[in-house]
């Protein structure tokens, strides 16, 4: 788990592209398959328990991410200002920053942990979802709700490592992780050896127990000389204005996420009005879909840091090549996952669930909706380098455009005419995507964030 001495590592900001986007994503792939993994491991495990538990878990997971915005927006501003401090040699800046980050995380973690916990019912009840399904998703939620604060420092000191260029620790405390998300699962979940028969609630509570330790892993390697940063305490002290610089980029990008949960939310809402199968289906494409999107938001993630080092270092064109470079790789990508995800839709529905319903729906889904997910690769990748350069505002415009002036009123208007109304969701999702990746495309080549201040 240890990582090169930063003396020994080559700079971002010289040298062969490819050879720094390989350095950096590869590890962020890496992380993004283990945290991905562990989604589809409880998702295993809990498709057996039947379609009201997949259901259970697809419902909190999207209530989950109503409180996921400020995290990453934090994550945002904190890859920002750590890459750009390091690109421009500022050690002593870079560090302050992921201190201040950190302190943040810790805060909101706790108070969106208590505000949830007292309302995650409510929310639950809000989804409209059958009564049957109410018990275990409110448990579900809850459990995880008590273990935000892990989740966020973990977040957040991840992505201080990578804006400093090091992806390999955060990638190692995601292996530890899944590790033993993969041991305790069938132990809580079905109470095997000593362990009580916990169903739902025993995968929520394995989750929150592998990513507390992959927190204490993140924490305490920025304690220690990592890419540039070495954090004290004293860097957790409150500071005001370099809390503001952090929010001021961090909060549209908190925006953007916000847009999108809710909107997930709204439009699991649409999908429930088309019965549990319908709710499983989609709960099961959105975990594979989250799988062909994982090399994007790696590659976007090293995107960020290579936009934003080379920012700081006055390279503005070299940071432009970084960022479609990445674009390109992940294109390739995702033709041959749309290839394998229509041909073979019907299997892989299968592997977590059997009721024929629910397998029709699904294929449904993820026959529709993959081959426009090439559009995803220039929404994400090109987002991300956005993010990088600290344009956090225009990416979050085109997200509302796309998912609020598209996507819901064209999946509650399909819904009315396509039979079934699955179908007319499904197209809808695929429209607000086409629209979201030339939107972010169009706003990224004006070239405008190259100027951004941070």
């Amino acid at each position: 788990m240890e990582t090169l001495p930063p003396d020994t590592q080559a700079p971002l900001t010289e040298g062969s592209l490819l050879r720094s986007l390989h350095r950096l994503a590869m590890p962020m792939l890496i992380g993004a398959v283990l945290n991905n993994l562990q989604s589809v491991i409880n998702l295993f495990w809990v498709g057996h328990l039947g379609p009201h538990a997949m259901a259970a878990v697809a419902v909190g997971g999207t209530i989950l991410m109503l409180l996921f915005p400020m995290l990453m927006g934090l994550s945002t501003g904190t890859v920002a200002l750590v890459s750009r401090a390091i690109g421009s040699g500022q050690r002593e800046e870079a560090t302050a920053a992921a201190g201040q980050s950190l302190m943040l995380a810790a805060v909101v973690g706790v108070l969106t942990g208590i505000i949830g916990w007292h309302y995650s019912a409510a929310l639950v009840r809000l989804l409209g979802v059958e009564v049957a399904v109410l018990p275990d998703a409110e448990s579900y939620l809850r459990i995880n709700l008590l273990g935000n604060i892990t989740l966020y420092l973990q977040v957040i000191g991840a992505a201080a490592l990578q804006g400093a260029g090091d992806a390999r620790t955060p990638m190692w405390a995601g292996v530890i992780e899944n590790i033993l998300n993969i041991a305790l699962d069938p132990f809580l979940i079905y109470g095997l050896g000593p362990c009580p028969k916990l169903g739902v609630a025993g995968a929520a509570i394995a989750s929150v127990l592998s990513q507390s330790v992959a927190a204490v892993i993140v924490v305490r390697a920025m304690f220690q000389e990592r890419a540039h940063l070495r954090v004290t305490w004293q860097d957790w002290r409150p500071n005001l204005k370099l809390s503001w610089r952090i929010l001021k980029i961090g909060l549209p990008g908190s925006g953007q996420l916000l847009t999108r949960s809710v909107m997930g939310a709204v439009l699991m809402r649409v999908v429930a009005s088309c019965g549990t199968a319908a709710v499983a289906a989609y709960g099961t494409g959105l975990r594979f879909h989250m799988i062909v999107l994982m090399p994007a938001f790696a590659l976007g993630g090293a995107a960020a840091t290579l936009v934003g080092q080379n920012l700081g270092a006055g390279k503005p064109e070299r940071a432009r090549a970084a960022a479609w470079l990445a674009t390109g790789l992940d294109l390739l990508f995702m033709l041959v996952a749309i290839f394998v995800m229509v041909t073979f839709a019907a299997p892989l529905m299968r592997l977590f669930n059997g009721d024929p319903e629910v397998v029709q729906i699904g294929v449904s889904y993820l026959r529709i909706v993959s081959p426009f997910y090439v559009f995803a690769a220039l929404g994400i990748v090109l987002g991300r380098g956005l993010n990088g350069a600290g344009d956090t505002l225009a990416p979050m415009v085109c997200t509302i455009l796309a998912l609020w002036g598209l996507q819901v009123p064209l999946a509650i208007w399909f819904a009315k005419w396509f039979t079934p109304a699955t179908e007319g969701i499904w197209w809808a999702i695929s429209a607000a995507g086409v629209a979201h990746g030339l939107l972010i495309t169009g706003w990224f080549e004006l070239g405008r964030w190259k100027k951004q201040k941070v």
